[in-house]
């Protein structure tokens, strides 16, 4: 059946349990936003059209959307009834049916979400709820259902007396709804006087007593519906999340000794047999190539490229700098903004000094350098091709191809006779 499915994204809440000023939407898993594996969902969906409800720190959320992205502003913060009609009202194109998402549940797997919107369609339903099963629903809107089973209500945990506490089945927050039964239910929905918002879970029973019909979709694995609300929630989908990019990499090729120490950013690309060893920390936009090693106790940091057959040992830290093919940086030290040409050997203790105060500089190493160990590179410089310095050397000025330079400040060795 072809879908004609829009999608709400909602992005508006203070996340208080949070205690940040940072708005939740934009605290990151995996070096990247967690609204932004929702963008991404939506977009694998392939819905008609979408619109992201924002509301606290709209102007700090709008940046890391792109501008084609339709986004409405719910300007009071009146729950999530009146923020999915804020975005019903900024949806360009008129689809049948809306799914609605949250910014705050970036696990979602496509294929859950297909299995949802497939049911949903088949059955030509009003609603149908994304449900599972939790031993312990502490803190979970429950599902209620009449003595046919059929679903009547969905009773939030701060609302339910002792005998809707005892249900098992939990709302996930995840609902498709045939879109003019969304919005004429919408107008119905009144105020819950205790929290003082407008609850979406609320049409749920206004369509029930409507003669509407309601099904639902268990999820297989309750991870998958994770909100966030805590920092402890956020440290749990950041595990969740780490062990699918460890997963995905180990099945492209790459081999990951201990994936459960490694911790690799979303986006990170790494090729084929290459050895990642634990304790090994790869950030944003860091590229490896093939049969590298990596690692134990190595951070790469945004912009660093790898290209192959690179070893880059422990207790190394590298930020924005390249790496030729076949060079070794086997013990600790540091190169930031380096460029490394091909077949270099760089020694333990190695710094490239990169900051004088005021900028970032740029070191370079040609190709078939030998930088000994305890070599200090004063940035900018460029050491050239077949060139060696000496172990401790602290380099202050270029050095010319094939030159040997020692000592403090490093100056030139002369060859006798």
């Amino acid at each position: 059946m072809k879908r004609q499915l829009s999608c709400i994204i909602l992005a508006a809440g203070k996340g208080t349990r949070m205690k940040s000023a940072t708005p939740k939407a934009l605290h990151r898993i995996c070096g990247r936003p967690m609204l932004d594996y929702v963008l991404d969902l939506a977009a694998q969906l392939k819905v008609t059209n979408s619109a992201v409800v924002l509301g606290h720190g709209c102007q700090q959320v709008k940046k890391i959307l792109s501008p084609r992205v339709n986004n409405a502003l719910q300007k009071r913060l009146l729950g999530t009834a009146d923020a999915v009609k804020t975005g019903l009202a900024k949806l360009k194109i008129k689809s049948n049916d809306v799914l609605i998402l949250y910014a705050d549940i970036p696990l979602l797997k496509k294929e859950s979400l297909d299995k949802l919107i497939e049911a949903h369609l088949h059955n030509d339903c009003a609603a149908t709820i994304l449900t599972a099963e939790l031993k312990n629903p502490a803190g979970y809107g429950r599902i209620r259902r009449d003595r046919y089973s059929a679903i009547c209500a969905i009773i939030e945990d701060k609302d339910g007396d002792e005998f809707v506490k005892q249900i098992k089945e939990i709302n996930t927050g995840i609902i498709c709804f045939k879109r003019d039964k969304l919005a004429a239910a919408l107008k119905s929905v009144r105020m819950n006087s205790r929290k003082k918002e407008f609850y979406l879970t609320d049409v749920i029973g206004i369509l029930y007593k409507r003669g509407e019909l309601i099904e639902s979709v268990k999820i297989s694995d309750i991870n998958e519906a994770l909100g966030i609300n805590s920092r402890a929630d956020l440290a749990k989908a950041n595990s969740i999340m780490q062990q699918r990019i460890n997963r995905k990499l180990m099945l492209e090729g790459v081999s990951i000794i201990g994936p459960d120490s490694s911790f690799i950013n979303f986006g990170v690309k790494i090729g084929i047999d290459t050895v990642i060893y634990p304790f090994t920390v790869i950030e944003n936009d860091v590229r490896i190539g093939k049969r590298c090693q990596v690692g134990p106790f190595a951070h790469l940091r945004e912009g660093t490229r790898i290209e192959d057959d690179v070893v880059v040992g422990n207790f190394l830290e590298l930020v924005r700098s390249r790496l030729s093919a076949k060079t070794l940086i086997k013990h600790f030290g540091y190169l930031g903004d380096s460029r490394i040409g091909e077949n270099v050997n760089i020694g333990a203790g190695t710094v490239v000094a990169n900051f004088d105060g005021r900028k970032k500089n740029v070191t370079v190493v040609k190709n078939n350098a030998f930088i000994g160990s305890d070599t200090v590179l004063i940035s900018p410089v460029v050491i050239g091709k077949n060139s060696r310095t000496g172990a401790g050397a602290v380099v202050t000025k270029n050095v010319k191809d094939g030159a040997t330079v020692i000592g403090v400040p490093a100056r030139l060795l002369k060859k006798r006779g």
